[in-house]
């Protein structure tokens, strides 16, 4: 117990343990708060992911943390896309093959995940499924198969392949469907200021090659770029995870893909 002035009478009053250990650990919360929404607004902001347009390096249910520092910041780097200034401040230049969060232009609103394919001034092209870069042939070498399962029906299995940008970036992109609607489209010309966005699951992803969807992605849209995945829950397999099942959790909780860092 100890003793506090009271600011109307002057006198002295006491106030027990249990309430300066209230007061401590409200102070505490506020104070915590604070720190995750510093966080969260200028440094690393959380997403979940609710589609397949990036399987294999992405699956559903992962959850992961995207840096805002890798592009500096603009007014859609804030909650509510507050108009504080125009353009880039502390701008980072994206690179090619990131993985990057950015909003909609349809929209300026909803968020979407891609992976980098094209600069500014770049022309993109894909003949027979595959990547064309300003001419020259992205190497695509078949690596397998990538087994998949959803809606409790049996297993499929996705043709897996290697790309490999010409800045030596390498990562997988699926292929479910021969001569599928996107696998021959093109040239595009991208503008300046502007990124040209794929998913890596090829067949299953509306992206930059839709123009009346996605289109060309002002630099000004980029939130930031997918550092790390730091949960992971089979939502979109049998046996999904249910959140409010904790004896569930064991088998529904993808435990090998938290910390994983994404390329």
């Amino acid at each position: 117990m100890s003793l506090e002035t009271d600011a109307k009478t002057g006198r002295k009053k006491t106030t027990s343990a249990n309430e300066q250990g209230w007061r401590e650990t409200v102070k505490i919360v506020i104070q915590a708060l604070a720190i995750a929404m510093v966080v969260r607004v200028f440094f690393y902001q959380p997403f979940n992911i609710p589609s397949g347009s990036m399987k294999e390096t992405l699956l559903v249910g992962d959850y992961l943390f995207v840096s805002k520092l890798s592009y500096g910041y603009s007014r859609y780097s804030f909650p509510m896309g507050w108009n504080l200034f125009t353009g880039r401040k502390l701008a980072g230049e994206p690179k090619r093959g990131d993985v990057a969060v950015f909003k909609l232009p349809r929209d300026n609103s909803t968020d979407y995940i891609k992976r980098i394919i094209g600069l500014p001034g770049d022309e993109i092209l894909m003949r027979d499924g595959t990547l064309f870069i300003n001419g020259q042939k992205i190497p695509k070498v078949r690596k397998g198969d990538f087994a998949t399962r959803e809606d409790e029906g049996p297993v499929r299995r996705i043709p897996r392949f290697e790309e490999t940008l010409p800045n030596g970036v390498k990562y997988t992109v699926l292929d479910s469907e021969p001569n599928g609607p996107f696998d021959n489209v093109g040239p595009y010309k991208i503008p300046a200021g502007h990124y040209f966005m794929m998913g890596d699951n090829r067949d299953n992803s509306t992206d930059s090659r839709a123009l009346w969807a996605v289109g060309y992605v002002p630099y000004e849209n980029l939130i930031g770029r997918a550092e790390i995945i730091f949960f992971s829950g089979a939502v979109d397999e049998p046996g999904a995870f249910r959140l409010f099942s904790p004896w569930t959790w064991p088998q529904d909780i993808r435990w090998s893909r938290f910390f994983h860092l994404v390329r």
